[in-house]
């Protein structure tokens, strides 16, 4: 029996975006897997909540949902650069740790940002 999957070519036009939106939601599926993922999903929802109670005004909420959104991205991009990471080298080793620290780094910058924007919108609302 041959377990060798066919490739089947990109569709054209409409169909293809209906297969890139498919895969994204697959991608997000496989995102909330991960607590951290879960826990920046619920961090921007309370954190919107508390922009709308201070008084932010739509400019400071939009911002910071798209910063929410970034994290997010950076998030996913490091879940696959892990599993990546972990495929390609299952046990111990320097590049590995590095590969992994360094993804981490990109997800923490973007919370330093994320997190200085939500405090100047609660400090300075509209």
């Amino acid at each position: 029996m041959n377990n060798e999957r066919k490739v089947v070519p990109p569709r054209k036009g409409l169909l293809h975006l209906m297969d890139a939106a498919g895969y994204s939601l697959q991608g997000l599926r496989r995102l909330l897997r991960e607590s951290a993922a879960r826990q920046e999903v619920a961090a921007g929802l309370l954190g919107t909540a508390a922009l709308g109670i201070r008084g932010a005004s739509v400019g400071q909420i939009l911002t910071f949902g798209m910063l929410v959104l970034a994290l997010l991205a950076v998030e996913a991009l490091n879940t696959a650069l892990e599993e990546v990471v972990d495929h390609l080298s299952p046990g111990w080793s320097e590049m590995a740790r590095n590969a992994k620290d360094l993804g981490s780094l990109a997800v923490g910058l973007v919370a330093v940002i994320l997190a200085a924007q939500f405090g100047w919108a609660m400090l300075c609302p509209a």
